[in-house]
């Protein structure tokens, strides 16, 4: 079998990348090792940036986005009892939107099957060799190659893409707490997002819908979630959302949970020879930015600018350019991530003068106009060059 560009995996990122080649005729194969409905259900963050609403509206797939996404023009720090709002709009003249990334995934993936796209699901990519362009998969209990002028690994961070770029040199850091997320059957009880510091641990108070919720209260990395009733879940949570002002968390049904380990890595660089790695196969920050599937958006768009450069003129400079371009970006929102990470949440490991330094940053934030307007202009997105 032969195309012009095979993508390892069809979460958001591969499905996006497909249909954007789709739109500048280049044709694709995805493969993914998992049927389409668990793809489809997997929970992860939908908090989308400026930048990547306008890649989807633009592409097409913006339909449901603008008749669903919970629009946003700003975010609540909470701490000390609390709230300093930061308006993300005012500040930047952009906005933020809720929408899941479950939802997202089932739009590109019923665009690409009305559009007669080749998306192949429970296919386990074997090995991919970036020097021939051929991958090989597993499907219906027979092993097949797919050969490429270009691979795309967009197969997540335990994916084969990554380990098939020799030399490749890798950055991380393992923070010492994690997350126990849970999505309830209640009304939100906040119009948005609150990001609140405490002393026992952050918590985070996200909406999916106008009637389900989505929270999450920092804990242990080694966490048994069999210990957290719901009873406990809520009563923590209304602790470390406290104001002396009467505001009031509404508990509800509690309809899936789950611990996140925290992370920052990087890879580099994100290609070799005919191979290109895209999101989590090439990076993963902490979740409290709001940066891992915006990130892997953008690696998308501009890989999939540079293929359709390729096809139209010839020109391989974009790329070349690619893996230079994403970096940048990249470790921009690392640090966006890692910075409101560490200033955020309680660090077990800090002491008493750390505690007051965190603290007292946390007050300059919520204090300083020029401080206010860099946190926006890092959390709704740099602009897509």
């Amino acid at each position: 079998m032969r195309t012009q560009v095979a993508i390892v995996g069809g979460g958001p990122a591969g499905l996006l990348l497909s249909h954007l080649l789709h739109r500048q005729g280049v044709a694709s194969v995805v493969l993914e090792s998992r049927d389409r409905a668990y793809v489809e259900r997997r929970q992860r963050a939908g908090m989308l940036e400026q930048g990547t609403t306008d890649v989807l509206r633009e592409s097409g797939a913006g339909e449901r986005l603008d008749r669903e996404g919970l629009v946003h023009h700003g975010i609540e720090l909470r701490f000390g009892g609390e709230g300093h709002r930061i308006p993300i709009t005012d500040l930047t003249g952009r906005t933020v939107t809720v929408y899941a990334q479950t939802e997202i995934v089932k739009d590109l993936a019923a665009l690409r099957l009305a559009d007669g796209g080749d998306v192949r699901y429970e296919a386990e990519v074997l090995a991919v060799d970036p020097s021939t362009g051929t991958v090989t998969f597993r499907q219906d209990g027979a092993a097949h190659e797919l050969t490429a002028d270009y691979i795309a690994g967009c197969d997540g961070f335990h994916g084969v893409s990554r380990r098939a770029v020799p030399d490749v040199r890798t950055f991380a850091r393992d923070y010492p707490f994690a997350w126990l997320g849970v999505l309830a059957d209640v009304a939100p009880s906040t119009d948005e997002l609150i990001y609140a510091h405490h002393e026992r641990g952050f918590a985070l108070h996200s909406l999916r819908s106008p009637s389900v919720s989505r929270l999450y209260l920092q804990v242990a990395p080694d966490e048994d979630l069999a210990a957290w009733s719901d009873a406990r879940i809520w009563d923590e949570l209304a602790v470390r959302f406290g104001t002396p002002d009467g505001w009031e968390l509404t508990p509800g049904p509690i309809t899936d949970r789950s611990v996140t380990p925290m992370r920052s890595f990087v890879a580099e660089p994100m290609r070799h020879d005919r191979l290109f790695l895209a999101g989590d196969s090439a990076h993963i920050v902490p979740p409290t930015g709001a940066k891992g599937l915006n990130l892997a958006v953008s690696d998308v768009t501009i890989l999939a600018r540079a293929l359709t450069e390729r096809y139209a003129s010839g020109s391989e400079a974009l790329l070349d350019a690619y893996s230079a371009t994403c970096l940048s970006r990249v470790w921009r929102a690392e640090h966006f991530s890692y910075w409101m990470t560490t200033l955020l949440h309680a660090d077990p490991e800090s002491d008493a003068f750390a505690r007051r330094l965190q603290r007292a940053h946390l007050e300059y934030v919520a204090g300083s106009a020029p401080a206010m307007a860099s946190l926006a202009e890092n959390y709704a997105g740099l602009p897509l060059k």
